[in-house]
């Protein structure tokens, strides 16, 4: 037998028990796709989350981002936003109401739902009683914690939050909405009276106008010294029981609508020609009932669904 044949033969069988070694070999270590697991923890679908830093502070503040149902379709179209604090607790809640009111054909307009979350690291408590009060603690509210920061985080709202929502997504700038309950809705205030034209129009839930030995009217009365007109579009939503009374859901040390009718009063009185104001008082509803019910009202208020 020639060599050469030979020398062929075996090399062509030695690659061939190589093939099927490696083959074998692979096929052995192949493992059956992982189960899925069990228990995790529920997501919101079609929701995203960014890191906003705020460079003046350090602090890393989270934004959560729920676009409309139409945004993908839409390309050229711009969508008004909508901005609430506490984003922890009521963006998933706004989300929700949102959808279910426009079940049978459109009562809401579409728009960009924002939460603005609390800093990375803080406890809601913690960084809300700083960024969404205008001055430092006085022995009516909880002193152990730092108050005073609304200013500040007013200012990082401005150069950091909008920019970075209107640069990512269509959002329309003439059409922001800044929704805040509580010491959301005093900060939502703060911004009224000192820089009216970042929303169009102001949702103020149930708020603390107490705080501060009511602080925020006395901004309400410099901001009318100092101008004519104040164009915005303000709601106003509180719970019945936010006074004090008999029972175990009443207030127990503040008017807070004793406090919304002032303010409703004052603002009217000043009859700028661009200022809107409407209030609603809720029957049954508690300062911590109020909010599903008032978010409701609210978008209703200021976001219907055009003709």
């Amino acid at each position: 037998m020639d060599l050469r044949v030979l020398a062929a033969g075996l090399v062509a069988a030695l690659f061939a028990c190589a093939c099927t070694e490696t083959t074998q070999t692979t096929q052995t270590t192949q493992t059956a796709p992982a189960a899925p697991l069990e228990g995790q923890p529920y997501v919101l679908k079609d929701t995203q989350v960014w890191t906003v830093p705020d460079p003046v502070s350090g602090r890393d503040y989270e934004v959560f981002v729920s676009l409309p149902a139409s945004y993908e379709a839409e390309p050229q179209r711009r969508y008004p936003v909508l901005y609430v604090t506490d984003a922890d607790y009521s963006f998933p809640i706004l989300r929700q109401i949102t959808r279910r009111v426009n079940l049978d054909g459109p009562v809401l307009e579409d728009f960009i739902l924002v939460g603005l979350s609390y800093a990375k690291g803080e406890g809601g408590a913690a960084s809300r009683s700083r960024d969404y009060t205008p001055v430092p603690c006085n022995p009516e509210s909880r002193c152990e914690l730092t108050h005073g920061g609304g200013v500040a985080y007013q200012a990082y709202l401005k150069s950091e939050v909008l920019p970075f929502i209107e640069g990512r997504f269509r959002a329309d700038p003439e059409a922001r909405v800044l929704l805040g309950h509580s010491y959301g809705g005093l900060l939502g205030a703060q911004i009224l009276f000192t820089d009216p034209a970042m929303f169009r129009a102001y949702v103020l839930g149930s708020p603390s106008f107490w705080f501060g030995q009511r602080h925020i009217m006395k901004m309400e009365a410099d901001y009318a010294q100092a101008h004519t007109d104040l164009p915005a579009e303000v709601f106003m939503y509180i719970g019945a029981f936010e006074t004090p009374g008999p029972t175990a859901r009443h207030a127990t040390r503040y008017d807070m609508v004793g406090d919304m009718a002032a303010m409703e009063q004052v603002l009217k009185s000043r009859a700028y020609p661009n200022l809107t104001v409407r209030s609603t008082v809720l029957a049954d509803e508690d300062h911590l009932t109020v909010a599903p019910a008032g978010f409701t009202r609210a978008l209703l208020a200021v976001l219907p669904a055009k003709p």
